[in-house]
């Protein structure tokens, strides 16, 4: 089974219930056959969205509890300068955010499949698939 590496957006939305993604997402997080990694990057990018976009500061916790359950599962995998170096590379390659590039490195590296719900720039590159594609196990 192929282990599915997060990016932060999938996690946001499956906190979201106004998210066009929420139910695909929360399914995702919620199944437990899956194998789900993401990188450490999340971290800080559901921190910091919590925090300033949602004006949520309590949600900062539960957001964190989910990706230490990745730690256990696929992995929480490591932003080394060798995988921000091919980050950096793929974002010039697809005019994409050095943070949007460094999933598809680490997805790359590790053999995962990216799930994001980024359409604009890594859904549409071909780089990641919406949380919809995986559907039930």
């Amino acid at each position: 089974m192929t282990t599915l590496l997060l990016d932060a957006s999938v996690l946001l939305a499956a906190f979201d219930p106004e998210d066009d993604h929420h139910d695909p997402a929360r399914a995702l997080l919620e199944d437990d056959e899956a194998t789900l990694a993401t990188l450490d990057l999340a971290r800080y990018e559901v921190a910091n969205v919590a925090v300033r976009a949602w004006r949520a500061p309590k949600s900062v916790a539960p957001l964190l509890a989910a990706i230490e359950r990745f730690a256990d599962d696929g992995g929480v995998l490591a932003s080394t300068s060798a995988l921000l170096a091919r980050a950096a590379e793929i974002a010039e390659r697809h005019t994409i955010s050095v943070y949007d590039a460094a999933y598809a490195a680490a997805a790359g590296d590790a053999g995962h499949r990216l799930i994001s719900c980024d359409e604009r720039d890594l859904v549409s590159k071909g780089l990641a698939a919406l949380p919809v594609s995986v559907g039930p196990r």
